[in-house]
């Protein structure tokens, strides 16, 4: 039998996608009541280093003490049983959709999961893998990640606090599970965790990584504000502002909140041009760097998903009549009793350390019968004293009943208090027809239609592939003219591939070669590679298209631009090989699996082209290597039936076909391979 290269199963789905430093300048110190520009603050210079909250622990030690103890102190960890909050006795899970059981041990203070497949009582699979990391503080979840040569994925095993149980993580569920494929990337790691070192290129793989949300994501970065205390520039706080170091207590409502909305705002994290998650800084205003969307549907306030707190928080009317309040009052701090995240959670103290009544004291303070705008407020806010059980508010438990506990919809086994503050949903109300409204953006009044472009096309790729997603992004990026495709290029190129439009992503190629300008959209390097994506869009429209040659040129591009991604070398070694470039797709393939020798791709490539060089020998052992990884990698499967139809040994042939076909009765490739092979003698 004849062994073909094949490029559409080959391959991976792409979808996705301490020095001090000193500023010599002198800071003039100025009262609250003073407006000054944004930049003020040293931490926003570009200059000023983080130092890593050990440093903050020499003046801060009793905060840093409390601080370590929050869920924030404790949303990342080396992995290793003082770290975990899980239970490692009788936690088996099953996925009925993979056929793959699941089971997390420990041995010597490492925590490992087993994967493996029962057949009639036999264990005929088994994968065993160490556990790198615990992300999640434990008050809800511990999930697990692991690192290969600094590249990141997810583990297929997550533990829930609350119900006390192992399952599959968020996402894995209901026939996606990607066991132990799933990037973890710069917005997920920027948010759980300090920042890391992340390798320029790449989209998951890092130099180094710390262990949990420090000091400096809040308060900025903190190399001017050691240095200048370093030299006795004692400034007292009761009265001025230290601009070395944000202190969020001072700025205005706006940036407070987008100060917690960085992370407490998830959704669709759209990023502004030429920015990374990198970029925002305390003290900044979080909509000139990222705007957050999420899908509006009527019918669905009850409805939140787990990390909507502040979102949920302004939809309430204690936020709203607070805000006009105090918005008018000039001659206070900064929105001094507006309600804020802070104004319930200190941020510097562990939930499960703070006292109950803290949270109905923050209801009193308002809503009691001494307080001065008592009356107000009640009728401002809907919940007058009356509809409570206890009217006198010395046993009520406000959060019960106006910040329900229920689950998010997108983690299971979870629940929250909703942050929206209201009178209780009756089950009429929650019952009615949800219809979609669109996407809106949480933290910013009126996003540009380039933006709104992004929101939809990534809904499409990461959340939700309906069609109507992409209809939206096409009534947002307008091509009438080369000037309109040159400002909408990367966005209509993602469009058109996600569309599978390739000849229209020849044509906008076509209709911008000769613009002088062209040459420089696809050359800079990037946290988030849009360059090197758009280079990848351009060569799989020219494969599709048949032009192998251009689909090389565009590749070598995509490569030249993201030299970590090991997709884009599996891709370029597959276009390598089939131009009759065989030494070079070695050579590329070689370098993919240096780089991580878990990727089954690589693994399955390299195994075909050495059965070509007649290596029998070496093509078994990746092939082997690769089913020890997955044993149901259909490309690998075909690969080994053409391999022992090689060595002559039709009944194994036949036997990995049919596994194919039991696995995915619709396979072509496979379906056609047996047949031939059962009519030979």
């Amino acid at each position: 039998m004849k062994i073909k290269f094949s490029y559409t199963f080959l391959l991976t789905i792409l979808f996705a996608l301490v020095i001090f430093t000193f500023c010599n300048t002198p800071v003039e110190t100025k009262t609250e009541k003073e407006v000054l520009p944004e930049n003020t603050y040293l931490g926003h210079l570009d200059t000023t280093k983080y130092v890593g909250m050990n440093s903050c622990k020499l003046c801060h030690q009793s905060i840093y003490n409390s601080f370590i103890n929050t869920g924030m102190g404790r949303s990342f960890h080396l992995a290793a049983e003082k770290n975990s909050a899980a239970n490692f006795n009788n936690n088996n899970i099953y996925d009925s959709y993979s056929n793959f059981n699941y089971k997390a041990y420990l041995f010597n203070d490492s925590i490992f999961i087993s994967e493996f497949r029962i057949d009639k009582n036999d264990t005929i699979f088994k994968r065993t893998e160490q556990v790198s990391f615990i992300i999640g503080s434990g008050q809800h979840t511990n999930s697990h990640l692991q690192n290969t040569n600094g590249y990141v994925h997810q583990m297929p095993m997550t533990f829930y606090t609350q119900s006390k149980k192992w399952d599959l993580p968020p996402g894995f569920e209901n026939g996606v599970n990607t066991r132990f494929t799933r990037k973890i990337g710069l917005e997920c790691m920027s948010c759980h965790n300090a920042f890391p070192e992340f390798e320029m290129g790449s989209e998951n793989k890092y130099k180094y990584i710390g262990q949990g949300i420090d000091c400096e994501r809040c308060h900025g970065p903190g190399a001017a504000h050691v240095a200048q205390k370093q030299a006795g520039n004692i400034i007292d706080t009761s009265k001025y502002i230290d601009y070395s170091i944000v202190n969020p207590a001072k700025l205005s409502i706006d940036l407070q909140f987008d100060i917690c909305q960085r992370c407490h705002l998830q959704g669709n994290a759209v990023l502004k041009n030429n920015h990374s998650f990198f970029d925002f800084k305390p003290g900044k205003k979080l909509s000139n760097y990222i705007s957050v969307f999420l899908p509006k549907y009527s019918n669905a306030d009850d409805e939140f998903i787990m990390a909507s707190h502040s979102d949920r928080l302004k939809q309430s009317a204690c936020f709203i009549k607070s805000l006009e309040n105090n918005t008018n009052n000039q001659s206070l701090k900064p929105y001094k009793n507006a309600l804020t995240c802070v104004t319930c959670h200190n941020p510097h103290v562990s939930v499960k350390e703070t006292n109950q009544e803290k949270f109905n004291n923050a209801c009193k303070n308002c809503h009691g019968n001494n307080s001065e705008n008592s009356e107000n407020i009640k009728t401002a806010v809907l919940i007058p004293a009356k509809v409570c059980l206890k009217p006198d508010f010395k046993s009520s438990n406000c959060v019960a009943c106006h910040m329900p506990s229920s689950g998010s919809i997108d983690i299971p086994h979870v629940t929250v208090h909703d942050h929206y503050i209201r009178k209780p949903i009756n089950n009429k109300e929650k019952n009615k027809i949800k219809n979609f409204l669109g996407l809106y953006a949480i933290n910013e009044a009126k996003p540009d239609s380039a933006i709104k472009a992004k929101a939809y096309l990534q809904q499409y790729e990461k959340f939700e592939q309906k069609s109507f997603y992409l209809d939206s992004a096409s009534n947002f990026l307008n091509d009438k003219s080369v000037n309109h495709i040159q400002k909408n290029f990367h966005s209509l190129l993602h469009l058109n591939f996600l569309k599978g439009n390739y000849q229209k992503i020849i044509q906008y190629v076509n209709a911008l070669k000769e613009d002088v300008c062209f040459k420089q959209l696809l050359t800079k390097k990037s946290y988030d590679n849009k360059d090197a994506w758009a280079a990848y869009h351009i060569a799989e429209a020219f494969y599709n298209t048949g032009n192998l040659q251009y689909n090389l040129k565009w590749l070598k591009k995509a490569t030249e631009l993201a030299s970590f991604n090991i997709e884009y070398k599996v891709k370029l070694a597959t276009t390598l090989a089939q131009l009759g470039k065989n030494a070079e797709a070695v050579k590329e393939l070689e370098l993919a699996l240096k780089l991580n020798p878990k990727n089954i791709s690589a693994l399955t490539n390299l195994g075909y082209l050495k059965l070509l060089e007649g290596n029998n020998k070496d093509a078994l052992i990746l092939y082997q290597n690769g089913l020890k990884l997955d044993p149901d990698y259909e490309p690998l499967l075909m690969n080994l039936a053409g391999y022992y139809m090689a060595v002559r040994d039709k009944n194994s042939a036949i036997a990995f076909l049919n596994k194919i076909i039991k696995k995915n009765p619709k396979n072509k490739q496979a379906l056609q391979a047996l047949k031939q092979i059962q009519s030979l003698n």
